[in-house]
């Protein structure tokens, strides 16, 4: 997988020092990486960090130290790690220092689809562009010459199809580097501890840099065919670009068309962006997501591309789409693709059995809907939307942040403020939850904050939390609650979703407490897809009586897997029931209970 290639060659490359936030479709880089090291015998420190910024910061500075480091996280992930990015170019680096940041177009599991190649233009640092897994080998070994050779932070920008895709590549048995250095920082204040004044200083150097970049030849764009000079040209990167070669190659109507392949999105290399003007009459630039390289190409008509619309301005660009394109720009008629009809699909839901549809559930009845406002976060639990528990969502850390804006705004015009309730999952509060609990409390926002604490990052891969991690005596290094209690609140209580009723009065004392700040429920039970969890809940298996109408209230309101609408009454499938027994609670006429064998 492409994902385990990058790790493969960070391991033969000498990375000493590798940080990540998972993230999809990142989430495999690491674990990879150390499983390599392992195999290797290569010494290595590897580490999920608790959110992107400080994954960053910590490789970085063992770069500073003059070790080979990495970072690896999503596009979105990017943004958190933003600040620390755009310092970082101006400082510059001792050992090369990589950061991957994984692309989703399409979506596919993602809240946008942007690109990170923008991102490497902001900050002004080289981004490398793999078009497959061995590839992405080979730009690994690229981007440490080129952060070495110029002291300078390189981007490697593989997309989900490169990440997740699978290609055989010969691998020759690693051996451990046995020529690694020791840490060590060389103290210069001007530079590691630099004030407005050395930073202009440092943007000037960093300009100086980017224009060396741009005539490297390592990374000028690759000519992959010899069509003709004179006629059209098409310029190419990434996972385009793959598809792309495979239709030049196969069809005689585009055997004339001229291909290049851009290893370096950004610099483009300056000889070239003259010589691909001067040279062809037309060129056509194909790329995801954003128009990174047509920007630096762009001259009057000669160029085509996103920019005057020849190529759609969002979404993935499937083999479809990339021949219609080539078949407009070269005045042919686009093909008509009959698409194969999907099969029968379900939207994404809960796993059965999940206690966050436990405590979503009862967030509901608690809350009723008509009279709350229900703001969640990025994570399984999003999924809430289709319990109608989730209003809002933004990014991590936005549940708290926006419980605290409608508190705030609904109070400037209202005497009547809704009761608004946040849910978060216990990694992306650690994540980014903390900062915006504090400012709720020293703000004097009042709502009800639910933490559903499944001891995991469940939507990534069962990665740790901070929680999940013990001490000695087999206690969590960081507790939750005392994180929560040492950011100002008062009313903090732990419950388990899987006892509903109780876990109802829990949150009807946070709903009383609320009413002077704001009060936390800890919703604690562990994901039951993390098979390194110990599941010592009491299960009960359940049945569907003959007072079964087959309403579906129980599917709308409670949208278990594993209730299966019919059409007379309601089933149980019995293959992906839990036993929870959460769903005894659920049916208003009792058509649910206890089964007695």
């Amino acid at each position: 997988m492409g994902n385990e290639a990058i790790a493969l060659a960070l391991s033969q490359e000498g990375c000493r020092v590798a940080l990540a936030y998972p993230g999809t479709p990142s989430s495999e880089i690491l674990p990879a990486f150390k499983k390599w090291c392992e195999y290797t015998g290569a010494s290595a420190y590897v580490q999920w960090a608790i959110n992107e910024k400080v994954a960053f910061e910590i490789a970085y500075t063992a770069s500073i130290a003059g070790l080979r480091a990495m970072v690896a996280m999503k596009q979105v992930g990017l943004n958190v790690a933003s600040d620390a990015l755009m310092s970082g170019a101006y400082m510059g680096v001792k050992a090369g220092f990589l950061v991957i940041s994984a692309d989703d177009p399409g979506p596919h599991s993602s809240q946008t689809e942007q690109d990170s190649r923008f991102m490497a233009m902001i900050a002004k640092v080289p981004v490398l562009d793999p078009s497959s897994p061995s590839i992405s080998m080979e730009m690994v070994r690229m981007a440490y010459e080129l952060s070495e050779t110029y002291e300078i932070p390189v981007m490697l920008r593989p997309t989900t199809r490169v990440c997740h895709g699978s290609q055989d590549i010969a691998v020759v048995t690693p051996k451990a580097r046995q020529d690694l250095q020791k840490a060590v920082f060389h103290k210069e204040t001007s530079r590691w501890a630099s004030t407005p004044a050395f930073r202009l200083i440092q943007h000037r150097a960093l300009n100086e840099k980017i224009t060396k970049i741009g005539l490297y030849q390592d990374t000028r764009p690759r000519l992959l065919n010899s069509g003709k000079r004179g006629g059209p040209a098409i310029v190419s990167s990434g996972v385009a670009l793959a598809n792309l070669f495979d239709l030049i190659m196969e069809e005689k109507a585009f055997r004339d068309l001229t291909l290049y392949q851009v290893v370096q999105p950004y610099p483009l290399h300056r000889e070239f962006i003259n010589e691909i003007i001067r040279n062809f009459g037309s060129v056509l630039v194909i790329e995801e997501t954003s128009p990174v390289i047509e920007f630096q190409l762009a001259r009057a008509d000669k160029v085509r591309g996103r920019l005057d619309g020849l190529i759609p301005q969002a979404g993935e660009l499937t083999p479809e789409i990339v021949e219609n394109t080539v078949r407009s720009f070269v005045g042919l008629t686009p093909k008509a693709f009959s698409i194969p009809s999907k099969g029968p699909t379900r939207r994404p839901s809960l796993c059965p059995g999940c206690p966050h549809r436990a405590s979503l559930y009862a967030i509901k009845k608690v809350f009723p809907s008509s009279k709350s406002i229900y703001t969640s976060d990025i994570g399984c639990y999003t999924l809430g939307i289709n319990l109608k528990a989730v209003d809002t969502f933004i990014c991590m850390g936005g549940a708290i942040s926006q419980a605290s804006g409608f508190y705030h705004a609904c109070g400037l015009a209202a005497d009547d403020i809704p009761l608004i309730i946040a849910t978060i999952g216990d990694s992306t509060f650690f994540h980014a939850g903390i900062p915006p609990l504090i400012d709720a409390v020293v703000s004097g926002a009042r709502f009800v904050l639910v933490i559903l604490d499944n001891n995991t990052t469940a939507m990534t891969g069962n990665q740790p939390t901070p929680a999940s991690r013990l001490d000695e005596k087999g206690r969590p290094k960081v507790s939750i609650e005392r994180v929560v209690k040492g950011c100002g609140v008062t009313y903090c209580k732990v419950a388990n979703p899987y006892n509903l009723m109780g876990f109802i009065d829990t949150l009807k004392g946070a709903q009383r407490a609320s009413k002077k700040g704001v009060a936390v429920v800890i919703s604690r039970a562990p994901c039951l897809m993390d098979k390194g969890q110990k599941d010592d809940r009491k299960t009960t298996k359940v049945t569907i009586n003959e007072h079964c109408d087959g309403c579906g209230y129980c599917l709308r309101e409670f949208e278990c897997p594993a209730l299966i609408p019919s059409t007379k009454k309601t089933l149980i499938d019995y293959t992906l029931c839990n036993h929870c027994g959460v769903c005894l609670h659920v049916c208003p006429k009792g058509a649910i209970e206890v089964a007695t064998s």
